[in-house]
């Protein structure tokens, strides 16, 4: 294929995926909250929500796309800056998608089913709630990341013949078109800021814990596609989008839709559902309109629960591959990884909350204040090094639930000032977290920094206080008692090691360490160590690490074998004999039927002299038949995962 017939194919692609982002993010909170904030501050007011929005697509299209060019590993660099940013992050990560797909099962049954007003609620409720889970499942089985911009093609194919239909609804039902009027910023109103700052401040930051763009990304980038330009054509699609559900509210409101505005808690005025309600009351008359809105709605919601799916077995997938966590080895495989579960899960919570009447602004709550602080730092991550792996979690949710709560506060009481208070707090305490002289210290963990102090002072010289003032003739002396004091507290380490390490073996953190000499006896012809003794070595120390973690187990009653599956080896460099060599193992993860020992080999220069892992099996000691992981090694083996 030619460099001219690659070029437009690479632009239909850029903007299919484009196409894809704009309708992943056309969610229960984009696509009905338009028309409250339209409701309440006109065209000005949807301007204010949907230029953000759309701006913070983009921004995190150029953010990724820079990521994406500076680190290494072709392809594949976007992805791998991921997993390791992403790392600390993995339950904000998780709740996010939840309460995602929760607002936006919510809203589709709250603004779009409920004003039809089916009786009874009770069965008409739950049906169309599996309705709308079998949908978004059935689609999320069926496209995989790869092949999702072709379904969300086809589908947007679909919406754009809904919206010409849509167009026309003005000159149909009341006969023209309705001027609208322009307006001006309500800049004295602070119930308007009271919602612009917290819109800008979430929709900006929004997208960077939102698993659907991530992987949209990643997946952009292993095709070759420009994430930036992707991002470009999928925040204008999403704007545009917006925009018109907003002008089809203003038009409303002005056809005589006020009467289906409602009153509701702290003296709010909600008009979410309007046009729904408006259309509806006209449907007898033109039903192809109302038909056309609702599948408007539906297929804007099915782009979102779709992806949903999808990004969430993902991310539930990678997590499984990597943890150790025992759950994972009592729990199917496919059961922990499957996102029908969750989708039930948000599915009630969302049915329960339509029925007891909450409204979206309940749900926005958090994406305006709680995540925010996470959404601040996780960027400055990607700028600002810091330790790895490690994020003030406590302090970050504790600053998100206040948050919270002084937004809940200032939304119900009718105080704007306390919305604003509410956005901005974790905002600037992430700033200040990053700003301050001590900022290293939220970054480590408390055995980190007992470590640091304990390897930092000697023994002697932490007993020694410094004097209140110092004579030029006491500066020798006072060096020589400090490099004294360093080599009898080098000393007195090298003493303790020798008394921590028996020849059993010892453990260090999870890894248990098994130090020797290598002799004439583990070395070939011409002197370096013979290859097949690394794996022996390995073998007797794993012997020892079962003789530790079980030092009951006994051969003549045992109920079961311990068998080796697999066994590899990476050699990195050799060694030879009376060269000091430490073999450690440690468990690197298990399943119900498998376990996994990883280990590494190093000389006494600390250089690794090879690497592997093996797999063990179990069998019942009577038949041999394979068991599951025995009782008595996954209480073993437990502390040291």
């Amino acid at each position: 294929m030619s460099k001219q017939e690659i070029q437009p194919y690479r632009w239909f692609n850029t903007l299919l995926w484009g196409n894809t982002v704009a309708l992943s993010w056309t969610w229960g909170l984009g696509l009905f909250f338009s028309v409250q904030f339209t409701t309440q501050f006109g065209l000005p007011g949807l301007l204010s929500f949907a230029i953000p929005n759309g701006l913070g697509l983009i921004a995190f299209g150029f953010v990724a796309h820079h990521l994406a060019r500076r680190e290494s590993g072709g392809s594949e660099s976007l992805g791998k800056f991921f997993t390791a940013w992403s790392r600390p992050f993995r339950l904000i990560f998780f709740l996010y998608q939840l309460l995602a797909i929760t607002l936006t099962i919510f809203a589709l049954i709250r603004y779009g089913w409920m004003p039809l007003g089916f009786q009874p609620e009770f069965l008409f409720l739950p049906l169309i709630l599996l309705v709308v889970l079998a949908a978004g499942i059935l689609f999320g089985e069926e496209f995989n990341i790869r092949r999702i911009k072709w379904s969300h093609g086809v589908i947007f194919l679909i919406l754009a013949a809904t919206i010409v239909i849509l167009a026309f609804a003005p000159q149909r039902i009341t006969g023209g078109g309705t001027s609208i009027a322009v307006g001006r910023i309500p800049a004295d109103d602070w119930n308007f800021w009271g919602y612009l700052i917290p819109i800008v401040i979430g929709f900006l930051l929004g997208p960077w814990f939102d698993l659907q763009q991530w992987q949209r990304a990643i997946q952009m980038h292993r095709e070759r596609v420009s994430v930036a330009a992707a991002y470009i054509a999928g925040g204008l699609q999403f704007f545009l989008l917006v925009v018109f559900h907003g002008l089809l509210a203003i038009w409303v409101l002005s056809s005589g839709g006020t009467r289906f505005l409602r009153n509701g808690l702290g003296g709010h005025v909600y008009g979410h559902d309007s046009v729904m309600r408006f259309l509806f009351d006209k449907a007898a008359d033109h039903p192809w309109i109302f038909g056309a809105y609702c599948v408007f709605l539906c297929g804007c919601i099915l782009t979102t629960l779709d992806s949903g799916y999808i990004a969430l077995r993902w991310f539930l997938q990678s997590n499984v591959r990597t943890s150790v966590n025992a759950i994972f080895a009592l729990i199917p495989t496919a059961l922990v990884t499957s996102p029908i579960p969750l989708f039930l899960f948000c599915g009630v919570v969302a049915l329960a909350g339509a029925v007891v009447g909450l409204e979206l602004e309940y749900f926005m709550i958090f994406y305006a204040t709680f995540f925010v602080g996470y959404s601040a730092l996780g960027i400055a991550r990607c700028y600002v090094n810091t330790p790895a792996n490690r994020i003030p979690q406590i302090k970050m949710f504790c600053i998100g639930s206040l948050a919270v709560v002084i937004f809940a506060f200032g939304f119900l009481l009718n105080y704007p000032v306390f919305m604003i208070i509410g956005s901005l707090l974790p905002l600037g305490y992430v700033l200040w977290v990053l700003a301050k002289p001590t900022s290293s210290e939220d970054f480590v963990s408390d055995a980190e920094a007992l470590d640091a102090s304990a390897d930092s002072i000697s023994p002697l010289s932490a007993s020694v206080m410094p004097a209140a003032k110092e004579t030029p003739h006491a500066a020798p002396l006072r060096s020589t008692l400090v490099e004294t004091a360093a080599a009898i507290g080098d000393a007195a380490k090298s003493l303790v090691g020798a008394v921590q390490h028996p020849l059993g073996g010892h453990f260090e953190d999870k890894w248990f360490v098994h130090s020797f000499v290598a002799t004439y006896a583990d070395t070939n012809s011409v002197g370096n160590v013979y290859f097949g003794m690394y794996a022996m070595w390995v073998g007797k120390t794993r012997e020892l690490f079962f003789n530790r973690v079980m030092p009951k187990f006994n051969l003549k009653d045992t109920p079961f074998y311990i068998l080796t599956r697999s066994f590899e080896h990476k050699f990195v460099r050799e060694t030879r004999e009376f060269e000091t060599v430490s073999v450690r193992i440690r468990i690197g993860g298990y399943n119900r039927k498998f376990v996994t020992l990883e280990h590494e080999i190093y000389d006494s220069q600390n250089h690794l002299l090879g690497k592997g892992q093996q797999s063990l099996l179990f069998v019942a000691s009577a038949d041999y038949k394979m068991i599951d992981v025995p009782g008595e090694v996954h209480t073993a083996f437990l502390p040291y995962v």
